[in-house]
């Protein structure tokens, strides 16, 4: 069996992304739509697998991709006036995927702000309209429809898969760009998709490859493996058994759990008498944190692959059994000086205790939408051409911003990092004496090509 760190730091170079999606909640907490401007938002609630490089698919290189943009895009200086240009935010404001979503709110507000202090766009300023989809996929449809029909040129923020595959086809009716954060089923988006966009996690046949690399070149035989019962957690467990499926000598066994669960004592003791060199956790978002801690106080020491959880969620529910153990992909590199000047000020205008890689992501899609009105006015078609047409360099991301023809992510490198106990840089984390060390930026993933 591996222990805790030494064959765990040295599978850094091997494992090159583990990642999630958030989806189905069975919370049925009530709406909250609201409207929101220039003012802050106050409330939150030793062989390396194979990349990109060395099999390249189809990529945005291929589409007319020209030109690099660096955000923010404003017109600089003065007080914007005139008809705001609406972006809406759907996302999960209140339920089990909250976590997710106030960081995306947050972080789009962030940048609203930013962008009107410097003059707006085009003179003209930028404006949120805010939508909890409550996780719910018929509650998403009714909502993306509104704030399109509303006037909104873009919706951004959409954590749940569920959510997603309700609302990419109304995106593509309506031919208006709608932005991913955390939804990874590979079912999203079709070989016909042009106005849905990923911009944080990847498809889910991306993210089981370098896990089965990894258990082939360690030497694993057993893997134990949680996932949620919903859209993400099936497509995740589709994908692992597949690629599971060729590898001789090596065991998997997969627990299913609800959404909500916070007691994975049941499903960790089944797991228990399998023995499992490492626990997969990259199924169930909500369960990081808790199968952290509670694989530790059954003295099952052993890795534990993360849920591209947010970090202060995962802290909370696991403290010190997570230091140097627990490991996750984020779109979000915490060293860089980019993120961090981000992050002092988000801090100070979001109740938020940490800038979670949900508010980055938040922050760039405000920021490309921005540079694309600025550039080609306030069409939604005319914005999606432009998107599709241009990479961008956004603060605080790990990797340059692209797309395929179809929306997929077209070089995608999440940032692996672990968890260690120390106080954070001056400003930066509320939430306690930690801060994800960044270990790893991976080549580029090979984009997953709809069938």
């Amino acid at each position: 069996m591996i222990t805790r760190r030494s064959k765990w730091i040295s599978a850094v170079s091997v494992l090159t992304l583990v990642l999630v999606a958030c989806g189905d909640d069975d919370d049925d907490d009530g709406a909250a739509t609201e409207t929101t401007g220039a003012a802050p938002a106050t409330t939150a609630g030793e062989a390396p697998a194979t990349t990109a490089a060395e099999a390249p698919a189809t990529t945005a290189a291929e589409a007319p991709a020209t030109t690099s943009a660096e955000a923010p895009a404003t017109t600089g200086g003065g007080t914007p006036t005139g008809e705001p240009i609406t972006i809406g935010v759907l996302t999960s404001v209140t339920g089990n995927f909250a976590p997710w979503g106030v960081q995306v709110r947050d972080g789009m507000q962030l940048a609203v702000d930013d962008i009107n202090a410097a003059g707006g766009v085009a003179g003209r300023p930028l404006a949120l309209e805010v939508s909890d989809d409550q996780t719910d996929p018929d509650r998403g449809a009714t909502e993306i429809e509104r704030l399109i029909e509303g006037g909104a040129v873009a919706v951004g923020g959409v954590i749940s898969t569920d959510v997603a595959l309700a609302t990419a086809q109304t995106a593509e009716e309506l031919q208006t760009p709608l932005f991913l954060v955390k939804a990874g089923s590979e079912a999203i988006l079709t070989r016909d998709s042009r106005y849905t966009f990923r911009t944080c996690l990847p498809a889910a046949p991306m993210v089981a490859g370098p896990i089965a690399q990894f258990a082939e070149n360690e030497g694993l035989s057993r893997i134990g493996v949680i996932i949620a019962d919903y859209g993400w957690g099936q497509a995740f467990r589709s994908a692992i058994e597949n690629e599971f499926a060729d590898l001789e000598g090596v065991e998997l066994k997969v627990e299913v759990a609800p959404v909500p669960e916070t007691d994975f004592t049941t499903y960790l003791r089944s797991l228990e008498e399998f023995d499992p060199e490492l626990i997969v956790a990259t199924g169930h978002p909500p369960g990081s944190g808790p199968i952290t801690v509670q694989s530790a106080d059954l003295g099952m020491d052993v890795p534990v692959t993360g849920a591209y959880s947010p970090w202060a969620l995962v802290m909370s529910g696991a403290g010190d059994a997570a230091l140097d153990r627990y490991y996750d992909f984020d779109c979000a590199d915490y060293e860089s000086p980019e993120y961090q000047d981000l992050a002092v000020r988000y801090l100070e205008m979001s109740e938020n205790p940490f800038m979670e890689d949900d508010a980055v992501a938040g922050y760039g899609i405000v920021t490309m939408v921005a540079q694309a009105v600025e550039e080609v006015g306030d069409d939604p078609v005319a914005i999606a051409e432009y998107l599709h047409a241009n990479t961008f360099d956004l603060p605080g991301y790990p990797f340059e911003m692209g797309w395929t023809e179809w929306g997929e992510l077209a070089t995608a490198q999440p940032m692996f990092s672990v968890v260690r106990s120390g106080e954070a840089p001056e400003g930066l984390n509320e939430a306690g004496d930690w801060y994800p060390v960044p270990l790893l930026l991976p080549e580029p993933l090979e984009p997953y090509e709809p069938q």
